[in-house]
């Protein structure tokens, strides 16, 4: 047998650590990030929860539909079960609406989600008009689309309907000053589909592309039953008004921002007399008061205001309907 030469042998080691170093690696990140396996879910969900309305045997019929998508910039895609009774109309009329679904309208899209239109007439389910387009439109959903079906394209127990928009027509309380849809005025509601659970939306988390010079809030807690709603009423000394008016500003601002359990701070001022301001406040929990209280941008603003504050008083209030909390938050 040849011997190695003193090279080939510094070459052996060399690969030996080489495959013993990446071996490590390679158990090291399986051991660091774990992942558990859901087979082949499709985990896309939360969906839009949307109302279709087509035109079956001349009759209007609803369903509700929750398998919506976007196809480019111009198409839309509305994928049924193929057992369903308004996918006879689509395929027949080539044409439907879609109407987006809002907290008022989502117990008769549930309705209509929960009974089939061959043995219940659906057509009263909602106030509705007809479009420029000839489907029928519902009258109080915050936006509705009138479709075009320009293919359909079958997948096991499915009709999927591709779709242009031939026009869309918004509730005027859902547009920003400019007439664009604002979807924090419309919130619409999600569908999750492996809990069949409803979803609120309305939130904005920052602004695309501009994500750390414009953060939004962060995601909030639920109210508990031990929840905190209080008015601060303060007077502040007239000389002091501009720089404490800085120092509530960004502290409220901060608040809303990173704090997961301050639900509101609302700061309005008199108007005959703007040193003297009330402060409405709603903490998630005592727990989220007391982190409030304790983080850093609290006691800057308590060390920085303690000169400037006249009188302080604090009121802590009874809802009389619980049920009128804000609508982001929602009680388990």
């Amino acid at each position: 047998m040849k011997r190695l030469s003193a090279c080939g042998v510094a070459v052996l080691v060399f690969l030996a650590a080489s495959v013993a170093g990446a071996a490590a690696r390679d158990a090291a990140r399986e051991t660091a990030v774990e992942r558990i396996s859901l087979g082949r879910t499709l985990a896309l969900y939360p969906s839009l929860v949307t109302v279709v309305g087509a035109e079956v045997d001349g009759r209007v019929n609803w369903l509700l539909v929750a398998h919506v998508g976007v196809l480019g910039h111009d198409r839309i895609v509305v994928s049924m079960n193929d057992q369903h009774y308004t996918n006879r109309g689509i395929i027949a009329g080539r044409k439907l609406s879609v109407n987006l679904v809002d907290r008022p309208l989502l117990p008769g899209a549930d309705y209509v989600g929960s009974v089939s239109g061959a043995e219940v007439d659906k057509s009263g389910a909602f106030a509705f008009h007809r479009g420029k387009n000839g489907t029928p439109v519902i009258d109080a959903a915050p936006v509705s689309m009138e479709l075009d079906v320009v293919d359909i394209y079958k997948t096991p127990g499915f009709d999927n309907f591709v779709c242009t928009v031939a026009e869309t027509t918004a509730r005027p309380d859902v547009l920003d000053s400019r007439g664009r849809l604002d979807y924090t005025r419309l919130k619409p509601v999600l569908f999750e589909f492996p809990t069949y659970a409803y979803l609120a939306t309305g939130e904005i988390i920052g602004k695309c592309r501009r994500l750390d010079r414009a953060p939004g809030m962060c995601a909030k807690l639920p109210m508990r039953p031990d929840g905190i709603t209080r008015l601060s009423s303060i007077e502040v000394y007239p000389e002091y008004l501009e720089e404490y008016r800085k120092y509530a500003s960004e502290v409220g601002e901060t608040s809303l921002r990173e704090e997961p359990g301050v639900l509101a701070m609302y700061a309005v001022a008199e108007k005959d007399d703007p040193c003297r301001m009330t402060i409405l406040e709603i903490y998630a929990s005592q727990d989220a008061y007391k982190a409030h209280i304790a983080s850093p941008h609290f006691r800057k603003y308590k060390q920085g205001t303690l000169k400037m504050v006249k009188s302080l008083r604090l009121s802590d209030q009874e809802p009389l309907n619980p049920a009128n909390r804000l609508n982001n938050f929602m009680v388990d």
